[in-house]
C-alpha cells in the first residue's frame, strides 16, 4: 500500500529525466534507453524504505544533469565572451 504512494514521485522523476534528457550529449535515444532500463530494472522493488532510495538517488542524478547543462552553458557564454588566445 505504501508504495501506490510511492508511485506518483517514481513518475514524476521518470518524466523529469526523461524532460532533462532532450539535451544530453550522446543524444535523447541513447538516454532514453538507459533511463527506461534502469527504471525496468527496479520495477519489482516493493520495499517502500528501498524505493525511497531510489527516488533520491534519482534526484541526485537530476542534480548532476542539471550542473553539467549548467557547466556546458557557462563554457559557452566564455568562449563567446573571452578569447582563449590571450593570456589573461
Amino acid at each position: 500500500m505504501a508504495s501506490n504512494q510511492l508511485r506518483p514521485k517514481v513518475v514524476e522523476l521518470y518524466k523529469t529525466l526523461l524532460y532533462l534528457g532532450k539535451e544530453y550529449p550522446l543524444g535523447e535515444d541513447y538516454f532514453r534507453t538507459k533511463l527506461k532500463a534502469a527504471f525496468l530494472k527496479n520495477k519489482d522493488v516493493s520495499d517502500p524504505k528501498e524505493i525511497e532510495t531510489l527516488i533520491a538517488r534519482g534526484n541526485y542524478v537530476v542534480k548532476e544533469l542539471e550542473a553539467l547543462y549548467m557547466l556546458r552553458k557557462y563554457r559557452t557564454l566564455k568562449k563567446r565572451y573571452y578569447d582563449e588566445r590571450k593570456p589573461s
